[in-house]
Order: structure tokens, then sequence, then C-alpha cells
């Protein structure tokens, strides 16, 4: 690579200009790491340019994503369908050079990065999700999953708590086709960051079970190239190579400075830049020299179409693997799917067990676990009480050497072996939920991991950002209300089911009993472009009985009419009622009835997928001119927006004790709830 300084100078260049011409962004990042870029880009990137959907590329990630241009400056010079009007247009109205890389907007960009230390954590799902696959797929003489995860990451991502979740784990599954190249330039925001970040960074990533190379020459492609090149003969351990770099690298008077840091560095300054760095082109000009020199395009068709030769032998010996691989690679369902569902839907029907709902989810997962290899599930140490593992899903375990363990299971009256399929992720809640959104973005597989529901805060903006990015992540969160108890307060969920609900793009659901919660599941895995929550109860919860399934995943429908129990009246009033709190309202129907009093009890498991229900269904579940009473053990105002007269709800926080003792000490009855009903009715005389 002769020319390797001009090819980082042109990454320079556009950053500047880019940044310049929005008036906003992150200059001295981009700046600073554009000779790595040359380094890996350049030399040891495995992409094609004309497919960013290639199955078998290496996967890069920008976890530090306020160095956007560094990338968009990339994929354009290597031939990505970035034109350079959008760079011109960075920061701006539905360009393609948001100001943090956007998955799904722009060519190329494989996970939506900005909140720090997110995107090494995807980068951990990528090289796991790598792992299994080629385990599960490949065979002796036909390699078709061979690619490397590599991330760019900064300080600020290691400052972030979540950075210690993945770096651990990504040592403990010994991922070595995982490379990170570390930004080491010592500034963020607020300047100098020795004041507050002194960790022996090397030190902790050994410790973490990593292959940490360097420190070298973050400014030497060469030296940074040759890293790479060791980092990839690693057999057991993901590594670490930690480059030395001057943030705003080149500019005379901002370089080393947090003022290069996030505004834009001033026409002067880019001047000075320009003369100091040895580029004399114009704003967003660069060299057809340089340009080809760049070019990705031939040298990507070649590895595909290597890649694609190898999958035609490999499809020629193992047709069935290739067949499932090219399935699940795409994300589409097996052709049994909508029958496995129906079958979980109506064998739980049929069975009307009075179970938890955490263990009604169990029950549905054995069914879909057994016929959907794809999925991938695990627990943030609390496997026992979220019960996320099945029959069909040993715990995943690696060797010695970092191979998958192989474990047995019985298929009817056949014996096999196949690699793990549920992850104990440990107490780490945003870690678990940041790599199934890695996992989900690398394809293969449709991950789903558990915790209690009170601990979602943990894990919220990963759930967000799988929202953002229309991912298939599946979160399972039990002990969702003070139903649980003992534990008090800082356990019983109060206002996490409202909260996640306002979360744009995902789909809530708290099901009732067995059969609302097998049709949860189904809904779930369908939802191929957004994810899901699902709020399990601990409590035994009764089966409801059912006129009818099929408007169970229109997110509500109606449960109980009064003529359902025996009163011959029309409805004058309306109980809404979501999980737990289902079997309350029944109760106060009856109650209700008893006093001629008629009540139409409709239950919606998810809001979410009611309210995109259309105007007509709506109407008839929820009539107009019945008084509405909401009851769900959460914080009352999310309800209003139904046009409730009453909420029988709680808006401070739980107690410890017994579920039957908070139950009547909060008012979740069927008393109060049938008391709660008179006054509206009462109101509305």
């Amino acid at each position: 690579m002769a020319n390797a300084q001009q090819m980082a100078n042109a990454i320079r260049a556009l950053a500047m200009d880019a940044v310049q011409q929005a008036n906003s962004g992150h200059p001295g990042a981009p700046m600073g790491m554009a000779d790595m870029a040359v380094a890996l880009w350049g030399q040891h990137l495995r992409h094609n340019p004309a497919n960013p959907q290639w199955a078998d590329r290496d996967r890069f990630v920008l976890s530090n994503g306020h160095a956007s241009m560094v990338l968009y400056a990339l994929l354009h010079l290597t031939g990505y369908d970035l034109p350079i009007e959008e760079l011109k247009h960075f920061r701006q109205l539905h360009s393609k050079t948001a100001g943090h890389p956007e998955h799904g907007i722009t060519p190329g960009v494989e996970t939506t990065t900005g909140p720090l230390g997110q995107g090494v954590t995807n980068a951990v799902g990528f090289a796991l999700a790598e792992k299994l696959m080629a385990k599960e797929f490949n065979r002796e003489g036909h390699k078709v999953v061979d690619h490397h995860t590599y991330v760019f990451l900064g300080d600020g991502c290691l400052m972030e708590g979540i950075s210690h979740e993945a770096i651990a784990l990504a040592g403990a599954w010994k991922l070595n086709k995982l490379i990170a190249l570390y930004d080491d330039n010592g500034i963020s925001i607020d300047g100098q960051v020795a004041p507050w970040f002194i960790d022996d960074t090397p030190a902790r990533l050994r410790a973490c079970g990593w292959n940490v190379i360097g420190p070298v020459d973050g400014h030497d492609a060469g030296a940074v190239a040759d890293a790479i090149r060791l980092a990839k003969d690693s057999q057991d351990k993901p590594s670490f190579i930690v480059c030395k770099t001057a943030i705003g690298h080149g500019s005379p008077n901002r370089a080393g400075t947090a003022k290069a840091h996030g505004e834009p560095l001033g026409a002067d300054e880019i001047t000075l830049t320009r003369n100091a760095i040895g580029w004399s082109h114009a704003p967003f000009e660069i060299p057809a020299d340089i340009y080809a020199d760049w070019n990705a395009r031939d040298a990507g068709a070649q590895a595909e179409g290597q890649w694609r030769e190898r999958f035609d032998a490999y499809a020629a010996a193992y047709p069935e693997l290739a067949a499932e691989f090219t399935r699940r690679m795409a994300g589409d369902l097996p052709k049994h799917f909508a029958q496995t569902a129906v079958d979980a839907v109506v064998a739980a029907h049929a069975k009307a067990e009075t179970v938890a709902s955490r263990k009604a989810s169990q029950i549905a997962l054995e069914a879909f676990t057994a016929q959907l290899p794809e999925l991938l599930g695990g627990s943030a140490d609390l496997t026992g009480s979220n019960l996320t593992n099945t029959k069909s899903t040993p715990a995943l375990r690696f060797d010695e050497a970092g191979e998958v363990v192989q474990a047995e299971l019985t298929l009817g009256e056949q014996t096999v072996k196949v690699g793990g399929r549920h992850i104990n992720y440990g107490v780490r809640e945003f870690g678990m939920a940041a790599i199934m959104n890695g996992i989900a973005l690398h394809g293969g597989f449709i991950p789903y991991g558990g915790t209690f529901l009170t601990f979602s805060d943990y894990s919220r903006n990963a759930i967000r950002m799988a929202a953002l990015m229309k991912q298939r992540v599946i979160h399972v969160f039990t002990h969702d209300s003070i139903g649980l108890g003992e534990d008090g307060p800082t356990h019983q969920s109060i206002e996490h089911a409202a909260s996640l609900r306002l979360i744009p793009g995902l789909d809530v659901w708290r099901p009732g009993d067995t059969t609302e919660t097998a049709v949860a599941w189904s809904v779930a895995l369908s939802n191929r472009n957004k994810p899901t929550a699902l709020l399990l109860s601990r409590q035994n919860l009764p089966y409801a009985p059912k006129n009818d399934l099929g408007d169970i995943s229109r997110g509500a429908y109606i449960l109980s009419e009064p003529k359902d129990i025996g009163l011959k009246k029309k409805a004058q009033a309306v109980i809404i009622a979501t999980g737990s709190e289902v079997q309350l309202a029944l109760a106060a129907q009856k109650l209700l009835a008893e006093k001629k009093i008629a009540v139409r009890v409709v239950s919606m498991p998810s809001t979410t997928t009611f309210d995109r229900e259309d105007v007509k269904y709506k109407k008839l579940v929820l009539p107009a001119g019945l008084p509405r009473i909401a009851v769900e053990m959460g914080v009352t105002d999310f309800w209003w927006k139904y046009g409730c007269a009453a909420v029988v709800g709680i808006d401070c926080f739980g107690e410890s004790a017994p579920a039957g003792v908070l139950f009547k000490h909060f008012g979740f009855t069927p008393e109060n709830v049938a008391d709660t009903v008179r006054a509206a009715l009462s109101r509305k005389r």
C-alpha cells in the first residue's frame, strides 16, 4: 500500500469537510483513526460493496459511533452505494449519513451505534453467532461460515459499564474471531481522561481472557496491519489491539485536544490542516488515483465469488444443510411454523392448566424450540426463575480450546449430539440485551433472554436500540408485579409495563394464561421486524375459558360477555384487564352479575398490538358509550388513553409481604374492582 498516507488523508479531508458543511459533528476521531482504517479496510476486511448482505462477509462495527464520518468515508471510497452527495448532506434530514451510523439506512452499516459501549457488545453477539453457525453448518472440506468481526472503539466505550459485561463474556466464550482496535487517544468531551479514567486497560483485557497486542503506533498503517495479522492467528482468545493515536491527527492547533472532538475545525484550521498533511484538493474532491487505491468492488466480487463456488460445492454435498442455512440467514421461519404455532395454542387451550405465565412461557418454548433450531435462548443468571431453558436447548459451553461442546439430546428414540442453545449470561442484563441485538443482526438465530421485569431498566437502552433497528429479539421478563411478594419494592414492577409500552416499535405482551402466552410467543416469533417483551407472572394463574381463540393475536379481545355467565342483559360497562388481573375482572364480573349489573370483560394482553388494529375492530371490542374500567397492577396514567372512567392500579412502590396480603392491601380484589365499576356507573347516571 504505497499510497497509504494519502488514502488516510482522504478520510481526514472528507471528515473535516462534511462536519464543517453540516456545522455539526465529530471530526477528531475520524482523523485520528484514519490510518487504522487504512490498515483494516485496505488490507484485511473481506467484504463486497456491491452486496452488503453477503452472508460470509467480515463484520465491521464502529462502536464509537460519533466518529461516523470515518465509516461513511470508507463506505463511499470503497464503492458502496453512498455517493459523495450523501457525504455533503451529512447530518441532514433524510440523508443516508446520519449523525451516528444507522443500520437499515446506510448500506454497509452493520449496526446502529452511538450509545457508547453497545457497539462492542453487539460485536460480541456477531462473533458468537459466527462461531455457533460455523459449528452447526460447516463440514469437513466445506467451510461456508468463516469470517471475522472487527470493532473500533474508544475510551468512552471502555468507560461504560456494559463494556465490562461484554468483554468478560467474549473472553469466557473464547471468541477468537473477534478483533477490537482501541483508539487510545486519551481524550473525551471533558478533556484529558486521565483524572477520571485510570484503568490499566491492557491488564483488564488480559484478565478477561483476551489476547492483547501493542501498544502500536495508530498512525502507522503498516504496524496496525501487522497487528491485525497477528490477531487473526489467535486460536482461543479474542484480540485487543491498542492503537496509540492523536485525536484530530493532522490539525496543527486542534490535534490532541478536546476541541477536535465534537465541533467543526473551522475554515482557517481546515486550511492549515490541508497544508500540513499535503492535501491540496477542494472540499469533497478525491483524486482518481486515491479512488482507485480504495476501490474494493473487484476484490469484493472475487471474494464473494470464491465463497459462492464453495457454497455450491457444499450444497451439492449437503443439500438439506445448504437450504437450511439459506433459510435461516434470510430470517424466514420454517414452513411448518404456522402449524407448530396453532398446535401450541390449541394444546394450551385443551389442557387449560393453572400455572404461572412464566411456566406457560416455558411450555410454549418446549414446542417452539423443538421445531425451530434458530431459537437461541438464555438468562441473566435467573434460568430457574425465568424458565427460558427447555429439553431442546442444552446449556452452551466451550472447551479449553474454545470449541463448542456438543451435548447429547434425545429426539424420540434417537440420541443426537448438538451444540448448546441456552446461554448463561451471568448477572449482565444490559450486556445480554445488546449481545442479543448483535446475534439478531448477524443472522441465523432468533435470540431470546430472560430476567426479572424490574431489571428491564438495566436493559432498556439496548431494547430501544433493537426497536430502532427493527430486530427480532425477544425479552422474557418474569416476576411482573407485586405478585412476586416478599422480595419487596426493589423487585416489584410498578412503572415498567407502561414504560416499555412507550418505546416505539416494541411489542409488549402481558398474557393472562397458557393460551395467551402461546399466542404471544407465536406473534413474537412472527415479528421479523420488531422486538418483543413478554411480561410474565411468578404466581399461578387460573385458566380463563374462551369461546374463540382467533382474536387473541389482535392484542385485545372479548373474553366474557354477560350471557357467558348466565345474565341475559346487554353490557353496561367494560372491564379491561391484562395478565394476572384478568382473573380479578372475571371474578368481579360474577359479583356484579349477582346484583344484575351486566359487564363485558376484555382481555388486553398486548396494548401495542391492539393499538395497531383498525378502528372498526377497536369499536367492536370497546364500544362507545360504555364506561371502561382498566385493571392492572401498575401505574394508572397509561390507561387513561383508552377513555377509561376509572383505573384500578398502583401509583406507589410496593411492599414486602406475601402476594395475597399485598393484593388485599393495594385493592386488587374482586370486591374492589366491582365497587369501582359500580361507582363509575353511578357517575354516568
